[in-house]
This record gives C-alpha cells, structure tokens and sequence, in this order.
C-alpha cells in the first residue's frame, strides 16, 4: 500500500464513519475542507489508485474499503438473502450492512469479495441458517462448486454442476431435489470461499 497524503487519511476515516449512510461529494468537501468538490474527488480517486478503495461505477455513493492501514482489516458488504435487487440480482441492491474481515480469510482480490448470510436448511451439514458467506464474485464456476446464485428470480445458496447444457443446483440436505436451473433467468453471482460459523 501506498503511503496516503494526510488529507487522504482524514478522507478514508470519514468514509468508514459514513459508510452505512455514505456521504456526497460536496458533504466530503465540506468534511474536509477543501475547496471545491473536484479537490475531493481527486482525493477519492488517489483512495482507489493506491488501493484502499473501490466504488461501484453506477452509483458512486456504494463503496467498498479494501484496507484499514491501522487494524488491518478489510471491508466486506454484506448482501441481503431473501430479496433480489431490483434488476434480479442479488449485488445490484443496497448493502446490509459492511462487515470487517481479517485479510487472512480472503484469498482472492478482497474487491471481488462480499458477504451474505445464510437462510434456510436446504445446506445443512455444511451451511447453516445464519452462518455468514464470503463469497468471491465469479461467474465461471466449476462442477461441485458451492455458489451463491439467482434462478427465476429467487437468490439461493446451491451446489453447481452442469449436465450437458442443463445446470444443475443441488441442495446438501437431501429432502430437496436437485433443481434444473432456467437458462434464461440463472445467474451466477459468485463462488463461495469461506463459512463464518455463526450457530448460537
């Protein structure tokens, strides 16, 4: 990581103070006291150059903090997963909440990475209702994969394999049967990497 101008230290703190309710440009400036709206964001966009930041390209207000230099965590949105967004995927809707994450349980890009907590049986042994998933976004996954994925509009955590040209989403408790996944309303979100075991 890149040494941060003090400015730009100042800016990542009331980010993280903000990110539940995120603040706009002329908010920042005025956070900050700067000049002007474009001394903020040349700020923002030095935040990203060097790392400790990644927006969304369509709405610049969703953001994720890749590093805390101090506690050296990252920062994972969590996604909700009982509601699509509104274009039927899951990542298009509004975060939950951000969750700080030790880096060591991410090993991939911690920009590709989110979090979704887990509802329903239909993976049990391995998933449990409210375990929480670090979830890589991938849509390539392979045989056996277990993915976070959208089908008929529905968000569902599934085991992925593909037969031919039908993809099939396998459930781990075997009351339930396989589902032919849609092929014109499936996608993939992501891959599962990691379980955050949360039974209490």
């Amino acid at each position: 990581m890149k040494e941060l101008h003090p400015k730009q230290q100042q800016l990542l703190e009331i980010l993280k103070s903000n990110i539940s309710d995120p603040l706009t440009l002329e908010e920042l400036a005025q956070r900050l006291s700067v000049s002007s709206k474009s001394v903020a964001f040349h700020h923002v966009k030095q935040l990203e150059k060097k790392g400790y930041l990644k927006r969304n390209p369509d709405n610049p207000r969703d953001y994720i903090i890749l590093k805390d230099p101090e506690r050296n965590v990252v920062y994972l949105p969590m996604y909700g997963c009982a509601k699509c967004g509104p274009e039927g995927t899951l990542l298009s809707g509004a975060p939950t909440r951000v969750v700080p994450v030790d880096p060591s349980m991410i090993y991939f890009p911690a920009c590709k990475g989110f979090m979704v907590e887990a509802k329903g049986d239909s993976m049990e042994n391995i998933i449990a209702p409210r375990d929480w998933l670090i979830v890589e976004q991938n849509c390539q996954p392979k045989n056996r994969d277990i993915v976070v994925c959208v089908n008929q509009g529905e968000v569902m955590v599934k085991r992925f394999s593909q037969d031919g040209e039908n993809i099939i989403l396998q459930s781990q408790n075997k009351k339930y049967s396989p589902i032919v996944a849609d092929r014109h309303s499936f996608h993939v979100e992501g891959i599962v990497r990691s379980i955050i075991k949360r039974n209490f």
